[in-house]
């Protein structure tokens, strides 16, 4: 149950957005983007209470001009994860919202315009502690670029990128971390890899246009699997046309399966067959509407037939097999017999039931140590 990971991470820098450490060896953060209207303070806080009810680690939020940056400052009051400000173009919006207390400045030094406009972003930053992330998309490579390669290329992003990076190098400013995104699962996993072996900075990870919800999500896992399986990867956000929400539990769900997060529950489940001995879509359809809301890391098993049921409800913390009855397994261990009906209302109970004891051993293990 809950083994570890045999992912060996590439060595980082440890920066810091707000509380949530980014790099090193701090746990791979999830974030997520809010696509309100960032002048309504009142519906972006909504959906930033939201996205953290749903276990962002960090957001962003685009700043496109200066009433933005105000009502920016507005938000940065009434919620609680860390935010990092999207700016183009307007160095002077950068400047206004690092006054407002942002936690990480996201720009383009290409496009903030020149060396002294960069410098007094940087000097802002430093000042105040806030790091920078450098973001490059292959839909807006510089205009050079683009006539040198042809059409975006994995080559040309990473070109682009150590561009940006030789701007704050310049500047004697290390606390920043590099996207190099594209929509082309294959030229974001090439770049990634190619600039991961000559920065030492964390990396932002992402599948930029993933697409929409299904088609996104498998792009996004496929990319960034890819990735977090060569140990590269130190923050994720996977970009959906769909609610930001679902950008993380995505998000996480990649963690988990990679077993580099552990947060709420590992459903095991089989896709069913005329074996089962109860409806197996179903049930997990209901599970897991009904235990959003349980964080605890918990690995479940929900199989329908006795083929391969004992045997992974023996690896988990609680287990269905179905059967004649349905047998229930516990830490391993076959406890309770079930029958179909209220089978969803039961287990739900010992699932609960399991989740708030772990909760109390794991708070008696922190007190003893």
């Amino acid at each position: 149950m809950h083994k570890q990971t045999l992912i060996q991470r590439r060595v980082s820098r440890k920066i810091y957005v707000g509380s949530v450490a980014v790099g090193g060896d701090a746990p791979i953060s999830v974030q997520s983007m809010t696509n309100t209207d960032t002048c309504d303070v009142d519906a972006t806080v909504a959906q930033i209470l939201r996205l953290e009810h749903a276990g962002a680690d960090i957001v962003r939020v685009s700043v496109p001009d200066m009433d933005a940056a105000e009502a920016f400052g507005r938000i940065k009051k009434l919620v609680h994860a860390p935010l990092v400000a999207d700016i183009h173009f307007d160095y002077r919006i950068a400047l206004r919202v690092a006054e407002l207390g942002v936690d990480c400045l996201r720009i383009n030094p290409g496009n903030i315009g020149s060396q002294a406009r960069v410098k007094a972003v940087v000097d802002a930053a430093r000042d105040r502690g806030i790091p920078i992330r450098i973001g490059v998309n292959a839909g807006s490579l510089e205009k050079d670029l683009q006539k040198k390669y042809g059409e975006p290329t994995a080559e040309a992003l990473v070109e682009s990128a150590l561009r940006h990076v030789e701007h704050l190098d310049r500047l004697n400013y290390p606390d920043f971390k590099v996207s190099v995104k594209a929509s082309d699962v294959f030229m974001a996993v090439a770049a990634y890899r190619q600039l991961a072996k000559v920065i030492d900075q964390p990396l932002h990870l992402g599948i930029t246009e993933a697409g929409g919800l299904r088609s996104g999500t498998v792009k996004s896992a496929v990319g960034l699997g890819m990735l977090l399986a060569d140990g590269i990867g130190d923050t994720i956000r996977v970009s959906l046309a769909a609610d930001p929400v679902e950008e993380i539990k995505v998000g996480f769900d990649i963690l988990k399966s990679l077993k580099l997060r552990s947060r709420g529950i590992n459903f095991i489940a089989c896709p069913s067959c005329s074996r089962q001995n109860f409806d197996v879509v179903k049930t997990m359809n209901e599970l897991e509407m009904r235990l959003e809301d349980l964080l605890v890391p918990l690995d479940v098993a929900v199989i329908g037939c006795v083929v391969n049921g004992p045997g992974e409800a023996k690896e988990v913390h609680v287990g269905l097999t179905g059967g004649s009855p349905n047998l229930i397994y516990i830490d391993g261990k076959p406890v309770q017999k079930l029958n179909n009906e209220n089978l969803v209302d039961e287990l739900e109970a010992l699932i609960r039931k399991r989740a708030s004891e772990k909760v109390a051993a794991d708070a008696a293990l922190i007190v003893r140590s």
